[in-house]
């Protein structure tokens, strides 16, 4: 067993100790576990800037200010929130971490707190308290956010997850009865929805949510980025097999997929050009509580599963991870940690959760019990993004080096050249070789 799965194990067996569920899915926490307290005193005169990603639901950033107002009510601090795209979060970050000025809190994706984790403030009080009183955090957690196993850089949020939305008509019309559960038969299945008129379409842009498919593709035919010592890996014959395997997905492909970035496939189903693609609960979300006529229509017709598995016959998912970082140079350290507790804390994690209808799936194990996960049943296939969840640099350690190869986007643009003939498999997964060789240095 590996030391990600035994820990995952581990943690499975104390979460089962810490919480129980009871019929309406409400959270019931053990005594012990409830007795857990932190007293964080914001400093005097504080004000928080807070930047985040904006919304692809709108019941998340309504809650999420909702929170927000009842902190500022609870201590007097005003708090500013700020809300940009994933792309232009990163660079902002970075801009900050550097100059040393900007927001106090940072709310960010995958490992970009392992970018500069010299510049943020050490809140291991803080996550070890919400460990202990919340049935502890998911092994992703701390893969990303406490790398060295002792101080953690930031507090995990969550993770939008990235699973297969699909038109259940189309593919039963396609002649599958379930969705594939292996990637030959997801293979089938896509080219029969081609022919049919109702093709597939995954996004081959610099996608930051979207473009994580490409991990799980790699990763299902046994290649990765790195091996366990860190050692770059991903030109392998387990990585050309994937590639081989690309060029016969994108095949089945709409136009135009090259040049997709995180709003593109979403649209693309709304509008009925794609059948199937890989995307966070927003579109069925978006469908739901659409005022077309036309698009809520086709709310019913909407599924969602899983990944299919590999021939390395376990599941491989990636999915988009949310950090809240912390940055050192805060005039109100305590002040910011205060506030990412206390929207931590059951009375506002729990809503902001259910608001936000299962587009984030919680970091902590006590909220797989809140409700929305079972209210509706095409849900749950978000609630385990983070808990399933293998790290973008799988299988190294997590660090500067697996920070700069994710944001460099070494892995989508390997599976877009191969996948589009631009590159023979072999090429496309040379040059990627030597992209990671840049981070990765011995």
């Amino acid at each position: 067993m590996t030391e990600f799965n035994r820990r995952k194990f581990l943690e499975s067996s104390a979460g089962v100790a810490a919480v129980a569920t009871v019929g309406t899915g409400a959270t019931v926490f053990a005594p012990a576990v409830h007795a857990q307290t932190l007293t964080l005193k914001p400093e005097k005169d504080a004000k928080l800037r807070v930047l985040r990603w904006s919304r692809f639901v709108q019941g998340d950033i309504d809650q999420y200010m909702k929170n927000v107002a009842a902190f500022t009510a609870k201590t007097g601090v005003e708090v500013r929130v700020d809300n940009e795209g994933w792309e232009d979060v990163r660079p902002k970050a970075a801009v900050a971490a550097n100059t040393g000025a900007g927001p106090d809190i940072i709310l960010s994706t995958n490992d970009d707190a392992n970018l500069y984790p010299e510049k943020l403030l050490d809140v291991t009080d803080v996550a070890e308290y919400l460990g202990k009183k919340y049935g502890g955090w998911y092994p992703a957690c701390e893969a990303y956010l406490r790398p060295d196993g002792k101080k953690w850089l930031g507090l995990a949020l969550g993770a939008a997850g990235a699973y297969m939305v699909y038109r259940q008509s189309h593919v039963k019309a396609a002649g599958f009865d379930t969705f594939p559960k292996t990637t030959d038969d997801l293979l089938k299945l896509c080219r029969a929805l081609k022919e049919k008129g109702t093709p597939p379409g995954f996004a081959l842009g610099n996608a930051t949510g979207d473009g994580l498919w490409c991990n799980w593709l790699m990763w299902a035919f046994g290649g990765q980025l790195v091996d366990k010592n860190n050692k770059v890996v991903i030109d392998s014959p387990e990585t050309l097999k994937a590639l081989e395997y690309a060029k016969e997905l994108y095949a089945t492909f709409i136009p135009g997929t090259l040049s997709w970035l995180d709003p593109n496939n979403n649209k693309a189903f709304l509008d009925g050009q794609i059948s199937l693609t890989n995307n966070g609960i927003s579109i069925y979300y978006a469908a739901k509580n659409s005022k077309d006529d036309k698009v809520k229509e086709l709310a019913p017709d909407i599924n969602h599963a899983s990944y299919p598995v590999g021939p390395v016959g376990v599941p491989t998912e990636s999915h988009l991870f949310f950090n809240q970082m912390i940055m050192k140079y805060t005039k109100y350290p305590n002040a910011a940690k205060a506030f990412l507790q206390f929207m931590m804390e059951k009375e506002q994690f729990d809503p902001w959760l259910t608001a936000a209808g299962g587009y984030i799936a919680q970091p902590l194990r006590a909220y797989e019990s809140v409700g929305v996960w079972t209210v509706d049943p095409k849900n749950t296939p978000y609630r385990d993004g983070v808990k399933n969840l293998r790290p973008t640099g799988y299988a190294g350690r997590l660090g500067y080096a697996s920070a700069g190869a994710g944001a460099d986007f070494i892995v989508v643009n390997m599976v877009a050249e191969a996948a589009s003939g631009s590159k023979t498999p072999k090429e496309a997964a040379e040059r990627a070789q030597k992209r990671a060789e840049r981070y990765y240095k011995v």
